[in-house]
């Protein structure tokens, strides 16, 4: 689908030179693509969501003298003998004999939908090492079928116990829409609900572990590859690992929600309890029950397309009978309708869509080379995600026109030009001038 600008768009914005263009979110002016995944500088990190508004400044992925970028520096590091992944193995063992529990009750938990990364992580805990997790579940927007297929497949084929929560739609209905107007980032109340609930059910039957998923230094995170939970500081940003605290001592009318303060939702009548589901646990409270955050990916190397095929074997988990649009692969985060806008308004703030990104993963993971890569890329990145659009934008509210012309508010002149009265990124690994930039 060919996009052009939006009626009333001021164009002249994005015909100046190169040197005077507008670089938006605090993004590099200069864009540059790792030479060994082809992952763009432009790529933001995680950020406290909290504190999330139309003018925050992004991290974004940082590069070596060499031009290779963090996430592949981290991932090099589980090859190279840094690691002892049997040591790693025996901390496993160790911290499992620590908290496992003979009584009955839950000793661990784990957060996820089904997919691929949380059934192998659950499944690896109960039938390997003898745990007896709890899962539990943030639920998506809008359910797909194949996502719920995978749901029911992982408790029922897996065998898990699980709570589903689903927050009062009408405000995740608001908030999604108030965060696509103000962030353009569809994907915020889900993102906020599934960081927090996890903690909040450790903390309401006195799980003493909780379990994520892989390192976010695979991502470019600056975490050590020597850390293996969240940090105890309750000051957010503070140690090596992610805080606890995504609030700190802010007034509850000041924390963001949908790119808009607490204190306008409450003086527009939404009452606080239908808010809560969003905030997290106080973090005092954690610490009291001395609750523990691992990453399972601390101790088992990650691959994700191991992890695809470890929960096809033992939990039943079906890959998408379509490619999944803006990328060609079928197996990752496919339970939310809304998940293609939320790739896709990625793609147009920072210029980083869902083929680049699955593509430099699978590339530190040894499975496809650099070209290869590109011609993905070339084909599907920016895809346009017609296939859940009537639904998506019936529960947001607003027309394909509309959506259209707010994403055009949002790009960045330093990332974007009108070619032949289409969009197109100024620079891309499949190009030249991008190649070099």
């Amino acid at each position: 689908m060919k996009i052009g600008p939006s009626h009333g768009i001021d164009l002249s914005r994005f015909t100046k030179p190169d040197a005077e263009l507008e670089v938006l979110y605090g993004m590099p002016r200069h864009v540059k693509f790792c030479k060994i995944c082809n992952m763009s500088n432009q790529q933001p990190m995680s950020s406290n969501e909290y504190s999330h508004s139309k003018e925050s400044i992004k991290t974004t992925l940082s590069f070596d003298e060499e031009g290779v970028c963090h996430a592949c520096r981290f991932n090099t590091l589980k090859e190279t003998g840094e690691i002892d992944w049997d040591e790693r193995e025996r901390e496993l063992l160790e911290l499992c004999n620590q908290f496992r529990r003979g009584d009955g009750s839950y000793d661990c938990i784990v957060g996820g939908s089904g997919g691929k990364d949380s059934a192998m992580q659950s499944h690896l805990l109960k039938y390997k090492y003898g745990m007896h997790p709890l899962t539990v579940t943030w639920s998506p927007h809008l359910y797909t079928d194949i996502g719920w297929k995978n749901f029911q497949q992982w408790l029922h084929v897996g065998g898990f116990d699980n709570f589903l929560y689903t927050p009062n739609g009408k405000i995740h209905r608001l908030l999604t829409r108030n965060a696509t107007i103000n962030l353009l980032h569809p994907f915020q109340p889900f993102i906020l609900g599934q960081k927090t609930f996890v903690a909040k059910m450790a903390a309401q039957f006195n799980i003493p572990l909780i379990f994520y998923g892989e390192m976010p230094g695979e991502y470019g995170e600056k975490i050590s590859h020597k850390t293996s939970n969240y940090s105890d500081n309750l000051e957010f940003g503070d140690g090596e690992g992610f805080s606890l605290d995504f609030i700190g001592r802010r007034d509850v009318r000041d924390i963001f929600l949908g790119g808009k303060k607490i204190g306008e939702y409450l003086d527009e009548g939404v009452d606080l309890t239908d808010l809560k589901s969003y905030l997290p646990v106080v973090p005092e409270e954690l610490v009291r029950k001395g609750i523990a955050f691992k990453y399972l990916g601390y101790y088992k190397r990650w691959i994700p397309q191991e992890a695809y095929y470890y929960a096809v074997e033992n939990t039943g988990f079906e890959a998408n009978p379509v490619r999944t649009e803006g990328t060609y692969s079928k197996y990752n985060s496919l339970d939310d309708k809304v998940d293609g806008f939320f790739y896709f308004t990625r793609w147009i703030k920072f210029g980083v869509g869902r083929a680049m990104m699955d593509s430099a993963q699978e590339i530190r993971n040894h499975h496809i080379d650099k070209n290869e890569a590109i011609a993905l890329m070339k084909r599907y990145e920016g895809e346009y995600p017609a296939r859940y659009e009537r639904e998506f934008f019936e529960y947001i509210g607003m027309s394909r026109e509309e959506f259209l012309a707010h994403c055009d508010r949002f790009r960045s002149p330093h990332l974007w030009q009108v070619v032949d009265g289409e969009w197109k990124l100024r620079y891309s690994p499949w190009d030249e001038v991008g190649k070099v930039a």
